[in-house]
């Protein structure tokens, strides 16, 4: 709540409760939230690269890259196919790839949208798409075609880039998203860290610029406040909480599941 109020009303006060939540908690996956919500929610000259304006190369991943991925995020099909938005951001994945040819690439997004019926997975969909249109080899392209949700998105990559031996990324997905999946992927990456001792580095980010399809959508830091709390894995009670807390600041809820 600290972390959305701070965005909120951005005050002195308000950041200063932050370092006290941390100081409060001495721990260090706490500290690497609050410090990456402070660089990419709070901190006005963060900048979001944007496919087609930015060239790629402004990453400055390291050249041999063989270590790195690139990692896609998926999008809720649309009667079992990809929409304009999703291969926007197979697009601009694409470009990254193409600029850095060495790393590797993960696409992730599992069966969703309601008319669905062949159970086509976003990251099957997206792997074709970047193979046969964008012209990308199929052997730099992992998929994970489980994840429903964001927070699913990141724990699944995580275990495909340990796996691999991944010791960097690269977020790709839509401007409005690209907070969001920074800052969980950064949570979970600060809980590997701890838990297994495999650190992996979060180098840029590049995103495909579009605007949300919905208001829900443009609760960006709501949504990752709460999803937060799913990443911690906090007990049921109090993730409700904390989603009735959130609840001032949230749009009617669409009918349709958040990515």
């Amino acid at each position: 709540m600290d972390l959305v109020e701070a965005y909120e009303s951005p005050t002195d006060s308000s950041l200063l409760k932050i370092d006290a939540d941390v100081e409060s908690l001495q721990d260090e996956i706490a500290a690497s939230i609050a410090g990456y919500w402070k660089t990419v929610y709070l901190d006005p000259d963060y900048q979001l690269l944007i496919y087609g304006k930015d060239d790629p190369i402004r990453l400055q991943i390291p050249e041999n890259g063989r270590d790195h991925a690139i990692v896609i995020l998926g999008y809720e099909l649309l009667n079992g196919e990809m929409t304009d938005e999703l291969k926007g951001r197979c697009e601009a994945g694409a470009a990254v790839a193409k600029a850095y040819p060495a790393s590797m690439l993960v696409c992730t997004g599992g069966a969703t949208g309601e008319n669905n019926p062949d159970q086509h997975t976003e990251a099957g969909l997206m792997k074709d798409y970047l193979v046969r249109t964008c012209g990308l080899d199929a052997g730099r392209i992992l998929t994970d075609d489980r994840a429903l949700t964001t927070v699913d998105n990141a724990l699944n990559s995580f275990a495909i880039m340990q796996a691999k031996g991944i010791r960097t990324m690269t977020i790709v997905t839509s401007s409005y998203h690209q907070r969001r999946g920074q800052t969980l992927y950064n949570a979970v990456g600060a809980q590997y860290k701890k838990e297994h001792s495999y650190p992996i580095g979060m180098i840029g980010n590049y995103c495909f610029e579009t605007e949300p399809t919905t208001d829900f959508y443009r609760m960006d830091k709501v949504m990752a406040a709460f999803q937060l709390g799913i990443v911690l894995n906090l007990p049921e009670e109090e993730t409700a909480a904390i989603s009735a807390s959130l609840s001032k600041y949230m749009p009617a809820r669409p009918t349709q599941k958040p990515e």
